[in-house]
């Protein structure tokens, strides 16, 4: 999540800067407009990133990764133990 967040942020910025540098080009007196607003676009994706790494380590905290790597094993056990039962039931379904 953090990486696609990262990634859009960054594909945002370089559509700005595209278009900043075009508009650059075309009207010189803009300039100063124009940093500002990626003065101001980068500090909100200082401040995301900061929001999401803090998101991040929260969850972290929370162990879920241990909690969910837990119930993948739970359910890999169960479901391993079912298609057994299956199985045998369909070998001796056509066997006998």
């Amino acid at each position: 999540m953090n990486k696609l967040l990262v990634v859009t942020v960054l594909v945002a910025l370089l559509a700005l800067s595209t278009e900043s540098f075009r508009l650059a080009r075309q009207v010189e007196e803009e300039e100063g407009t124009l940093t500002k607003i990626s003065g101001a676009v980068k500090s909100y994706y200082d401040s995301a990133v900061d929001t999401v790494s803090g998101y991040v380590e929260s969850i972290k905290g929370l162990k879920l990764e241990e909690k969910a790597k837990n119930l993948y094993t739970e359910t890999s056990t169960v479901v391993s133990t079912y298609a057994s039962i299956m199985q045998d039931q369909l070998y001796h379904f056509f066997h006998h």
